[in-house]
């Protein structure tokens, strides 16, 4: 089986690792073609849009985007015509990574990568892409079906590992009150007040119905602090008071967007968090 010819991009920002993950999966996968290598998150996304391989070797830890956000990003971004490349997470040993890949049945590498998982590794990728093959030519797609159930996959293993947090293990209780600045002063905003949380660089824009504050805190922190009942993330960078959604729309392109009570604007609804709108 090793040589089924296919495509794959590697993502990793040490240029060592790089060079012996490809030296390896050369060995272990002759018919694997590297279409590029590249040592960030945002570039990941840019050329696997323009690439479309078939496999992708995400490096967890890289800087700006790492391998979860930036597969994340991808998703969302996705053609819908075209069928969502095979994800491989590597990382450093990290016990709690470890088993929530596991539980989520996403296949990683350990680094260094070892020849003897490698293998176990493009075996099992390669079975999902003979599989996803024999599915589409059983169904007579030809590549342009309106449903893929790789992408229904991978969009819900995403979901589950960026909501457990498995790199983040502060979890505590429920936010009650956000604390933030107001010119010199400190003020408690009581959560139920807070209609949307929108990520801005390094800060965070708190919208109610009549004010909107910075906090300085990256979303991925103020998440876990959140109760998920009360509180849904709509897109990466987007999180609503549920309560407060008054309708949702959907344009003609299929995207969703959604109103809130006291909100003049519309917010967006990225791919990957649109399955709490499945009814629509």
């Amino acid at each position: 089986m090793s040589q089924i010819p296919a495509t794959a991009l590697i993502a990793e920002d040490e240029p060592l690792l790089a060079a012996a993950l490809q030296a390896e999966l050369a060995r272990a996968w002759p018919g694997l073609r590297i279409l590029a290598s590249v040592g960030d998150g945002a570039s990941a996304v840019t050329q696997a849009l323009a690439l479309r391989p078939e496999v992708l070797f995400f490096d967890i830890r890289m800087p700006g985007l790492g391998g979860l956000e930036a597969a994340a990003e991808l998703a969302d971004e996705w053609p819908a015509n075209v069928a969502f490349p095979a994800l491989v997470f590597v990382t450093a040993y990290d016990q709690y990574a470890v088993q929530a890949f596991e539980a989520q049945a996403v296949d990683y590498l350990l680094k260094p990568v070892q020849p003897v998982r490698l293998q176990k590794t493009v075996a099992k990728v390669q079975l999902a892409l003979a599989a996803r093959a024999q599915a589409a030519m059983n169904s007579g797609a030809t590549g342009s079906a309106a449903w893929d159930p790789a992408m229904d996959q991978a969009l819900n293993q995403l979901r589950h590992l960026l909501a457990a947090g498995p790199f983040d293990k502060t979890q505590g209780r429920p936010l009650k009150l956000i604390q933030v600045s107001v010119g010199s002063s400190i003020s408690m905003v009581p959560i139920d007040e807070v209609l949307y949380f929108e990520a801005a660089d390094k800060y965070i824009r708190v919208l109610t119905a009549s004010h909107e504050y910075l906090i300085r805190l990256p979303l991925k922190e103020l998440l876990p602090q959140l109760d998920p009942q009360l509180f849904w993330q709509i897109h990466r960078g987007t999180v609503v008071q549920a309560q407060a959604i008054a309708s949702v729309q959907r344009d003609e392109a299929g995207k969703l967007s959604l109103s809130l009570h006291g909100r003049p604007e519309k917010l967006a609804v990225s791919r990957l968090y649109s399955q709490q709108f499945r009814a629509m």
